[in-house]
């Protein structure tokens, strides 16, 4: 992606300050998503962090991975399969556990959603702390996918969420701070 495209996405980005708890600058990604140009910029940046590997399919964390992971899919022309929160799939799952800074939480995803070999590329609007990223992945190489990359429009570099990604695993992020 092009230094003015970056330029671009990062001035849409909007800081809340004290959301969702004091102390906490927000960064809400709602402007980059009403804007159609910036929403195909950030489609087509995502899409380019696989590099021009073969996916059969998207993994999209919920909620927001699911803005991203569906439009990539389909511009890819690939399935898409979304991990959601404990509790709102309808099928047969497999879940995992992670840690937040006040509890745990747990994702799943459906047990039939993978095929063994499947080369899948996980998707998500934000890399903070990496629980919810580093379960999903979990997931995926317990059904026997092929984890291409794990792809955000944004990283907190600050709170290392790589390390709950794991070096093996290449991550990207369009933008950082």
């Amino acid at each position: 992606m092009k230094q003015e495209d970056i330029d671009r996405l990062n001035d849409a980005i909007r800081d809340v300050q004290d959301f969702p708890q004091p102390g906490i600058v927000f960064k809400d990604i709602t402007p980059v998503l009403r804007d159609g140009p910036l929403f195909r910029l950030t489609i087509d940046g995502l899409i380019e962090t696989a590099q021009g590997e073969r996916i059969d399919k998207i993994i999209g964390i919920d909620a927001r991975g699911f803005i991203f992971g569906a439009a990539m899919a389909d511009r890819l022309g690939v399935g898409f399969v979304p991990i959601r929160k404990k509790g709102k799939l309808p099928w047969k799952t497999t879940g995992a556990a992670y840690s937040l800074e006040y509890g745990e939480a747990e994702v799943e995803i459906h047990k039939d959603a993978i095929e063994e070999g499947e080369n899948v590329m996980l998707v998500d609007d934000l890399l903070a702390t990496g629980g919810t990223a580093g379960a999903a992945l979990k997931l995926v190489k317990e059904l026997g996918g092929n984890i291409l990359c794990a792809s955000f429009l944004i990283e907190l570099e600050f709170l290392d969420g790589r390390k709950n990604i794991g070096d093996d695993i290449r991550t990207e992020a369009l933008l950082k701070y």
